[in-house]
């Protein structure tokens, strides 16, 4: 277990560390929650700081050794709790400082082939992250070809959905499709041949069933608006996010609910609580990853740095945020 926890910490590579430290003032001390512990390279980072206090969560088994070595070295200061991050509510009531989010796939579970997440792997479909109710491989298998296209559609925007899942039912009514490769030779046969793209064929089909599988929107929607319910005032919420869905997401909700937002149209319904705001002035500027750190981590490529500052209203429930989204929240409804 000692080589599994030491392999965790060098094998993951905190997005974006430098900056996420700098605007979480992790200097001055504080409270922090670590939303995606992983191998701790936040969690890590701002515990050199000695006036801090972190708790750590994660849903993937795979970090709870190394979580309690951080327990035995931080005592007193730093607790990890073994929860989707849609839950922190359930643990944590209320004046955080800053929680911080890092909503991509971490290196520790896309180098374990066993996992199913990687192109390369010739094990089984799996795909959870933890704490999921079913796999990729049941989900494969077991929904229909309307459902599948819509999974890849619109969780994986990806263009020829349609033939996709029409192959994937072809190719099961012969065999269940158990592992990795299987489905990775049904995508590839499926695409129109793009020398010219250099993204995996399978990129946008596998990122659908991982999210699908991980409910990752509703996570995402829910983590966000139960972390700023526990943000004390002017406290800070930093996300980063690895794809157009997400990124879509966390800038519409600080967008939408800041006190520089814009009006909403006569024409259109009011948002929630049109009087109220849950976060101060919203800078709207993205910050990316520097050329060097993509040099040295070239999966940081596509990350995005968003963050905002809680203002002082009371915490309303933003309802209307919800609905925008439904359609993402709704297809990840689909039982298998």
């Amino acid at each position: 277990m000692k080589i599994l926890s030491s392999s965790l910490e060098t094998s993951h590579f905190p997005v974006m560390l430098n900056e996420v430290i700098r605007l979480s003032s992790a200097s001055k001390g504080g409270f922090f929650v670590d939303c995606t512990f992983g191998g701790g390279g936040y969690s890590k980072a701002i515990l050199k700081f000695p006036n801090t206090k972190v708790v750590g969560i994660d849903r993937d088994k795979a970090v709870i050794s190394l979580a309690e070595k951080f327990e035995k070295k931080f005592k007193n200061r730093f607790q990890f709790y073994k929860l989707k991050f849609s839950q922190l509510d359930t643990v944590l009531k209320k004046n955080v400082d800053t929680i911080i989010f890092d909503l991509g796939l971490s290196s520790i579970q896309l180098n374990n082939l066993e996992r199913g997440f990687s192109f390369n792997s010739k094990e089984k479909l799996d795909m959870s992250m933890g704490l999921s109710s079913f796999s990729a491989q049941e989900a494969v298998n077991n929904l229909s070809e309307s459902h599948l296209k819509l999974i890849i559609k619109i969780l994986g925007e990806e263009k020829e959905a349609s033939k996709i899942a029409k192959n994937i039912v072809k190719v099961r009514l012969k065999k269940r499709i158990t592992r990795v490769d299987e489905l990775v030779n049904i995508i590839n046969k499926s695409k129109k041949k793009n020398y010219t793209n250099r993204i995996n064929p399978s990129t946008k089909t596998f990122q659908a069933f991982r999210i699908f599988v991980n409910k990752e929107i509703t996570e995402l929607i829910k983590g966000i608006v139960n972390a700023t319910k526990i943000l004390k005032p002017g406290g800070k919420i930093l996300i980063v996010s690895f794809h157009s869905i997400e990124d879509k997401i966390v800038k519409y909700f600080f967008s939408n609910y800041c006190k520089n937002r814009s009006r909403a149209s006569r024409y259109l319904p009011d948002i929630d609580n049109q009087n109220l705001t849950l976060f101060e002035k919203y800078e709207k500027k993205v910050i990316r990853p520097s050329n060097s750190e993509i040099l040295k981590n070239n999966r940081s490529r596509s990350a995005k740095l968003r963050f905002a500052i809680r203002s002082k209203d009371k915490f309303f429930l933003p309802t209307e945020f919800f609905k925008k989204f439904e359609k993402y929240l709704n297809v990840e409804a689909i039982n298998v």
